[in-house]
Order: structure tokens, then sequence, then C-alpha cells
């Protein structure tokens, strides 16, 4: 698939995560289109990415709220609408942009709960527009050769699967800083986070869900996880805390400038506090998270998400009727006090062993067939965020091509699908203490 040139872009959402595709369409992708409009309920955080779209050559586009998305769609007329918006907001936009006939790329996850779901399969189904859906960690080299390994029967039949995901006290603190923490928003990490994993394993297996059991709950951050600990009188905040520059918990937005103009100079408009405390009253979302999840081949898929461990970083073991596959990921072997970037993708450490440092940022495949000596299949090296996976979802999204992809990177509404209903049952276990069936959705999940 080719697209045509010059095509329009509005995006909806202008914080934090839409710079990767402002950034794209600005300097690698400019031929192939331009930012026509902004919508976004903060015209502090629409002005900054004015100040980047003219300082590229281009021309700043107009500013439009929310309840002005149908006016933006009638006067700009955009070919694709972009969707960074908070989670919960998702469908709002998609089935807008959609009933328009524009096509829409989502920021994962597709949506928070069953009904705005069933309304984003009622808009596709009824529209000449294309959705896509960002699962960017599909795109990294390592998760593409465990793929290509699976399909090629290296393990026979894949029977079982573990997957352990390890967020640190940065990266995974953050979630309990900003609107993430507020389970009606995000969908909690089992919808937000997990929903790159769920997408991973349904990929892998080229298989569909269909029962899933979940435990949880929220362990250590929170102010009643704080007392229990004896870590009281707490600011509310990070920024005028005075002890901003010791706390290991603590974000100094003023320190980073894309975080100062986005978030802190912008909290006059709509009083949204980007550096919350993790130990603070109202986090409604869980830190430690455990789902058993059957398939409709019969492989079951046990799960695991920890978001105040000391190190980040996934482990997974895939085991077939012919052998094993092991995937090791380090992206952050500890959390410097000092230099705490709050993404490990983008800036890993080293990946140098030492005697005070054994666990060194890197990755391994090793393929172990019955019968046979374990060996280490060669990751191809990937740049940028998320394990190299960014850069070629860029591509795809924006010079999509007609060259055959055996291995079905792109995503579309219905991965979307099967990755939030995995977790939007989890969350029901959780509520209801019982297994729940994703056939009962009636979502149409085959391809």
């Amino acid at each position: 698939m080719t697209l045509p040139k010059n095509r329009r872009y509005a995006l909806v959402g202008t914080g934090s995560r839409a710079g990767m595709y402002v950034d794209a369409l600005t300097t690698t992708y400019a031929d192939v289109g331009t930012l026509v409009a902004w919508c976004d309920t903060n015209p502090t955080r629409m002005a900054y990415y004015d100040q980047v779209v003219t300082a590229a050559g281009g021309t700043a586009p107009p500013h439009y709220g929310p309840d002005d998305f149908a006016r933006l769609l009638e006067e700009q007329r955009p070919d694709v609408v972009i969707v960074t918006s908070p989670d919960a907001t998702h469908h709002r936009y998609a089935t807008a942009a959609l009933d328009a006939g524009c096509d829409v790329v989502v920021e994962k996850p597709l949506t928070t709960s069953l009904e705005p779901a069933q309304q984003i399969v009622k808009a596709v189904e009824g529209s000449s527009g294309d959705l896509v859906v960002t699962f960017n960690y599909r795109y990294s080299p390592r998760n593409s050769e465990v793929r290509r390994l699976i399909a090629s029967g290296a393990i026979g039949k894949v029977t079982s699967i573990h997957f352990e995901w390890a967020l640190d006290t940065v990266h995974g603190a953050d979630y309990f800083r900003r609107w993430h923490r507020r389970k009606e928003i995000s969908g909690g990490l089992l919808v937000h986070k997990s929903s790159h994993h769920f997408d991973l394993v349904n990929w892998w297996l080229a298989d569909v869900p269909e029962l899933v059991v979940a435990a949880g709950g929220l362990r250590f951050y929170g102010d009643k996880n704080a007392a229990e600990r004896g870590l009281t009188d707490r600011p509310a905040r990070s920024a005028g805390s005075p002890a901003l520059s010791s706390d290991p918990f603590a974000l100094d937005m003023a320190a980073d400038e894309k975080l100062r103009a986005l978030y802190l100079d912008a909290e006059a408009d709509d009083g949204y506090l980007r550096d919350q405390d993790v130990f603070s009253p109202g986090i409604t979302i869980e830190d430690n998270m455990g789902l058993l999840v059957t398939y409709r081949s019969g492989t079951i898929l046990t799960y695991s998400l920890n978001a105040h461990a000391p190190w980040e970083g996934y482990r997974v073991s895939i085991n077939g009727t012919e052998g094993r596959l092991e995937l090791e990921v380090v992206e952050r072997s500890f959390v410097d006090p000092v230099d705490r970037a709050v993404d490990p993708s983008v800036n890993p450490d080293d990946p140098t062993a030492t005697a005070t440092n054994p666990r060194p940022a890197g990755e391994r495949i090793l393929l172990q067939r019955h019968w046979e000596p374990a060996q280490e299949v060669p990751v191809p090296a990937g740049e940028g965020g998320h394990g190299g996976g960014d850069n070629h979802l860029l591509d795809d999204i924006f010079r999509p091509t007609s060259t055959p992809d055996p291995l079905h990177h792109r995503a579309g509404y219905q991965d979307g699908l099967r990755s939030v209903a995995v977790g939007i049952a989890a969350n029901r276990s959780l509520e209801t203490g019982r297994p729940v069936s994703i056939t009962e959705f009636g979502l149409p999940l085959d391809r």
C-alpha cells in the first residue's frame, strides 16, 4: 500500500507522546504531508508544538478544543487524524474521524472499556477510512525475531508462554504521578501498559484470547502503603518540594525543557499536575498484577507486571512441542538516584557487565530444541525508542509500501480489540474475583 503525498494530518492530544509524530512530520516525513490542526484542552501545549512546526519552516496549525472537534473535521478536512489524547477519550475522536471518512492512527490502547470498543467497531465497519493502532513493540527487531522463529516452527506448536514485565521505580512510578493513576481515564496498567504485551503474545501466536483470570492490587504506591512503611509528611507534588533533588520518587519538571514547557508552564490553563506524589491519595490503579489467559488454540499465557522493580525489562519463556524459546531484555539495569530518565527504552544504560553490575542492559534470545543444546539467536540491531520499534513504526505509518510483510507488523483495529479485550476482561476479573470469557464481549476478534 502506497499513500498519496501531501496528506493533511490533524493531531488530537498534544502531550509528550505527540512529539514523536510532530517531529516525524516536520523532519523525516515532511514530504509526506502537513499538520493542519491541533486539538487539545490546553492552549499552552498546542503553542509549544506551534514553535516546533515554525522552527522547521512550517506554518503553525489552528487550535481547536475537544468540543470543537466536529468543526475541525469540517473546516480542515484532514485525511488522517492522529489520536494521542488520554486513553478513555480515544473512541470519541476515532469514531468521529471515521464517520467523516478519515484514516485514523491511534496510540495504544485502542480504548479502555467494552462500550467504547463496540462504538469503534461500528464506526470502522461503516467507514471508508482505515484505523491503525501504534503497537511499536511489534517492530522491535528482537520481538520480530521471536515472531519469525515461532512462525517457522522452530519450537513446534506453542503450548504455553510465561511473560514477566518489570517496570522500575522511575518509569513505573511515572504512571502514578499523572492521569494514568486514575483507572477511569487509563483503564489501569492492565489496559494502558499491558496492551503492548498482550498484543505481542497475540501477534506471536497469531491467535485469539478467550478466557482471563486476574489477581492484583495496589501494594507499593499510594498513601496507605506509604503510611505502613513510615513514608509520611510527603508533599502533594514534586514542584516546590524541599526534597526535590534528593527524593528518588520526585520528578523535577523544571529541569527538563520539554516537561517544563508542556506541563509546568501549562498548569494555569487547566490545573493538570504532571508531578503528583506517587504516595499521595487518589490512586485507583494496581501496581502488581498477575493473569492467566487461555487461547483458542489451547495455548496458556501466564503474565505478571510489577511497577516498582529495581530494574526494567522483560523475560519471556515460550514452550512448544519441539522445544523452547527464551527472550530476556534489560532496558535499565538499575535506577541511578541522580540520573533518573523516565523512559529507559530511549536512553538505556551501559551494556557492559561489571563486578558491581552483573545485570547489564541488553537483550538475548535462546532457542533450545528437544535433545539439543541451547543456541543463542542473533538479534538484528535496532536504533531509537522502544527497542528500535519507533522508527520502523513511523515508516509503516507514513511511508507504507506494497512490499509483502510476512510477519504482519501493521496492527489494525481487530489487533487493537484483541489486545484491549484481555485488559478489559482482566479488570472485570479483578472486580468480581471470577474468570471472564472474552468471547461473551461480542467483539469481532477474528481477522
